[in-house]
């Protein structure tokens, strides 16, 4: 999962995606200071084929 979050006008809103490519697609039409996340959880398929 990939999450942005947006610092504009005094509020935060955050935004969650599935890939990357979607997330920095967006990531250029927002405005204010952004932060791209990628949020990995201890159970997701990426951890497993490393822990194998």
């Amino acid at each position: 999962m990939w999450v942005i979050t947006v610092f504009a006008d005094q509020n935060v809103t955050m935004y969650e995606f599935e890939t990357e490519s979607e997330a920095r697609e967006c990531i250029r039409a927002m405005k204010g200071r952004k932060i791209l996340s990628h949020v990995v959880y201890y159970n997701d398929k990426i951890l497993e084929g490393a822990v194998s």
